[in-house]
């Protein structure tokens, strides 16, 4: 299973087969648009007739350009990802640390859950879902295989990195449905979510490697240095 990516451009050097492409590609993200659009108000069963009605064509002219069902909701998960990339790159810039980063992660996940449930519940069901949840790991994972180094991309540590953002993909996806189902209960506001998952997670894989560090001990001084500090700290002097 690979993650979303973009269909690379057909088009040739022939001006009038650019412009096709441009005007197919255009059309493709108008669909898009509609189809997130009826599925955000009408719910994610809405069938190809009700999309193709709200964009003022047939429901053949939609299959010309996502062949079915599928195909339109890997297009719109594609969106989607797109919408998460540019949240996930916000919240990163603006995050004092690494722990506030990964809550930055988590409240942007729970957003677009709170702010489009249907949309969310359209690309995560049938084909899209693999592909959907593969691209928001890939997502996660990125600025922390960054901030392991340079050439560390192919590491062990990358790949232990990108199988805690797979885990950690999972764990906030189950707890945001739950909420999300739960959305009347008490103490369901999205804020206070995010900060306990975050911290949930943090505590666990996310933290070992800072937990370690800060456990290490300083080099310990030698018998003359602990004299020495003894001495200038004797009440009785």
């Amino acid at each position: 299973m690979s993650p979303i990516t973009r269909a690379p451009s057909t088009a040739t050097d022939d001006g009038r087969s650019t412009r096709w492409e441009d005007h197919r590609e255009a059309r493709r993200a108008e669909l898009v648009r509609v189809a997130r659009r009826v599925v955000h108000h009408g719910g994610p069963d809405v069938s190809m007739d009700d999309i193709a009605a709200a964009a003022g064509t047939s429901k053949s002219i939609v299959y010309r350009y996502f062949t079915d069902k599928d195909g339109l909701q890997l297009a719109v998960a594609a969106a989607v990802v797109t919408d998460i990339r540019d949240a996930l790159d916000a919240a990163a810039a603006g995050a004092t640390g690494p722990r506030d980063a990964l809550r930055g992660m988590v409240d942007t996940y729970l957003s677009m859950i709170e702010s489009s449930p249907h949309v969310y519940a359209f690309v995560t069901r049938g084909g899209s879902v693999g592909h959907f949840l593969e691209s928001v790991t890939e997502l996660v994972a990125a600025p922390f295989v960054r901030a392991l180094g340079p050439g560390a991309a192919s590491g062990d540590d990358a790949g232990w990195t990108r199988l805690w953002a797979a885990g950690a993909v999972g764990f906030v996806r189950g707890a945001g449905e739950r909420w999300l189902a739960e959305a009347g209960a008490p103490g369901a506001d999205r804020e206070d979510v995010a900060t306990r998952v975050a911290a949930w997670l943090w505590a666990g894989p996310v933290g070992v490697r800072t937990r370690e560090q800060a456990a290490r001990p300083a080099a310990a001084p030698d018998e003359h240095d602990r004299h020495e500090q003894h001495d200038r700290h004797d009440p009785h002097d």
